[in-house]
């Protein structure tokens, strides 16, 4: 009776044995995903990739707008060192608000 009951079980331990080997190997994930993608990119008419130039026009505006906040910085503090008084004036605060505005803009695009 005990050889009766090994049979079966050698059977079924072939057959998961078998189906093991038989499985392909799982395919190593690609060190480099992007590596053959650079030619599905978009192309500008000019040959150029549309990324570069969105990358160089953000770069630019980063830069002007790098400058209007020195300027308005710049403003700020004669504004600051001229009062006597404690009190800020409307267009002083104003110029803080759009520092702000430039600072967070400048420093969103330069997260991208």
């Amino acid at each position: 009776m005990y050889g009766i009951t090994m049979r079966p079980r050698n059977l079924i331990c072939l057959l998961f044995v078998l189906a093991l080997v038989a499985q392909p190997p799982p395919t190593p994930p690609s060190p480099h995903p992007r590596l053959g993608s650079e030619a599905e990119e978009p192309r500008l008419p000019n040959g150029k990739l549309q990324r570069d130039e969105i990358l160089k026009a953000d770069f630019q505006k980063s830069l002007d707008d790098a400058r209007e906040l020195s300027r308005l910085a710049d403003e700020l503090k004669a504004d600051l060192e001229k009062n006597d008084r404690y009190v800020l004036s409307i267009p002083t605060l104003k110029k803080t608000e759009e520092i702000e505005k430039l600072a967070k803009r400048i420093r969103d695009r330069l997260k991208r």
